[in-house]
């Protein structure tokens, strides 16, 4: 594992075997230290371009807060050197399918990430500095701003499992902001509200059009909540968060309508992900089904929910579940219609970890598309049998949903 390896020699097992020869295609055990990859990666990025500790660029805006030594963790903003009308596009989950696996992991590696170290609590009664970052990140639109860093910025791309990766980064000494952040009046409201609870302010700027990534990037950045209970929360934990958070509330909505009239299939791919829906005419259940071509296993791995069974959290999926629900909730409410549903997520090789919201845009663009239409659970397995890579044998044995709807439908 330690061992250096020439890139080409590395390619060349991973295709042989089907799978990463340096973390075995497992996140949890990704070494960006010794990935080939990324050492290929670090050479497209030009250091040439911070040699000055003095930097001024447009902020997507992004705003990073870190979880490593929690509850004092690292926070700061991001800037791009690339322009405003590239930086604009550095947070805009809505645009990234749009982009290749290179270019996106170009454009997030050539932001500059400024880092200060800071109690979780400094929210309530923020420095100076902690303050500038939260004004920073209450902007809808790009700001231009300029840091001053402790050091030269080093280049040491690492991957999260929800959160998109960031490039050179060093320790920040000050920042300032070269115009007003562009502040939404729903942002406003939820913000100067220290009696909203951090859920009532969630919920009031989702459906108030505030785009998602900014309402996690606030909740971050201890901008929400009542006042004695504010507090930054690492970017990673805030993205589920506020994906629970809004699914929670759309799934009441949901639980009131009256249901599909037949079994529908969605699907689309990108970025070395597939992802294929399934709608069932039933009460509300959710189930993700999981499958890593990159490492096989016998069987997918899998969560699932059911209205009358406890709350627990996704262990075996993660944070990937709830982004995935999300979409499928945003449907059907928009819809006003209620089904179950059950998603089929298969990863190929040349995956690497990007963060979880390609899984909800991708779910998102095919729940976009025109569905294909079944009058029983057996024609719409056999349409997902035709599209999937994995034979439908080993998706059936691993859910558990489908076992539990046809007992239902051998009861009836």
């Amino acid at each position: 594992m330690e061992q250096e390896y020439r890139f080409g020699e590395l390619e060349a097992m991973g295709e042989r075997r089907g799978f990463c020869p340096v973390c075995n295609g497992r996140l949890s055990a990704c070494r960006p230290a010794v990935c080939p990859f990324v050492k290929r990666l670090s050479a497209w990025i030009s250091t040439e371009r911070f040699r000055d500790r003095t930097v001024f660029g447009a902020s997507p805006p992004t705003v990073f807060v870190g979880e490593w030594g929690y509850p004092k963790v690292n926070i700061g903003p991001a800037l791009s050197t690339m322009g405003k009308e590239v930086a604009g596009i550095l947070d805009a989950h809505e645009r990234w399918l749009e982009f290749s696996m290179g270019e996106l992991l170009f454009m997030r590696l050539s932001l500059l990430h400024g880092k200060k170290r800071a109690s979780v609590a400094e929210a309530r009664m923020p420095s100076r500095l902690v303050e500038s970052f939260q004004e920073l990140a209450m902007s809808s639109k790009p700001v231009d701003a300029e840091m001053e860093l402790e050091s030269r910025p080093t280049l040491k791309p690492s991957f999260h499992v929800r959160e998109p990766p960031i490039g050179p980064s060093a320790p920040i000494l000050k920042v300032r902001l070269a115009e007003n952040p562009s502040v939404p009046r729903p942002v406003e409201k939820a913000v100067s509200d220290s009696d909203l609870r951090a859920t009532d302010a969630i919920l009031s700027m989702y459906r108030s059009g505030i785009k998602q990534e900014q309402v996690t990037r606030l909740l971050s950045a201890g901008l929400l909540g009542m006042k004695g209970e504010r507090k930054m929360v690492p970017t990673e934990w805030s993205i589920t968060a506020v994906d629970d958070v809004i699914g929670r509330a759309l799934r009441g909505e949901v639980l009131r309508y009256p249901l599909i009239d037949c079994y529908e299939v969605y699907g689309f791919e990108a970025l070395h992900n597939r992802v294929h829906i399934l709608l069932l005419p039933f009460r509300w259940a959710f189930e993700v089904l999981e499958y890593w071509h990159s490492m096989p296993t016998e069987l997918p791995y899998a969560d699932h929910e059911y209205p009358s069974f406890p709350e627990r959290y996704p262990e075996n999926i993660g944070g990937a579940y709830h982004a995935v629900r999300l979409p499928v909730l945003e449907h059907l409410s928009a819809r006003r219609r209620q089904a179950a549903a059950i998603v089929f997520v298969e990863v190929f090789p040349g995956w690497l970890p990007l963060g979880v919201w390609r899984l909800r845009e991708i779910s998102r663009k095919a729940l976009g598309m025109r569905c294909l239409k079944a009058s029983t659970l057996g024609e719409a397995l056999s349409l997902l049998s035709s599209k999937s890579s994995l034979p439908i044998e080993k998706w059936t044995c691993a859910s558990w949903l489908l076992g539990f709807l046809k007992g239902q439908s051998r009861l009836g």
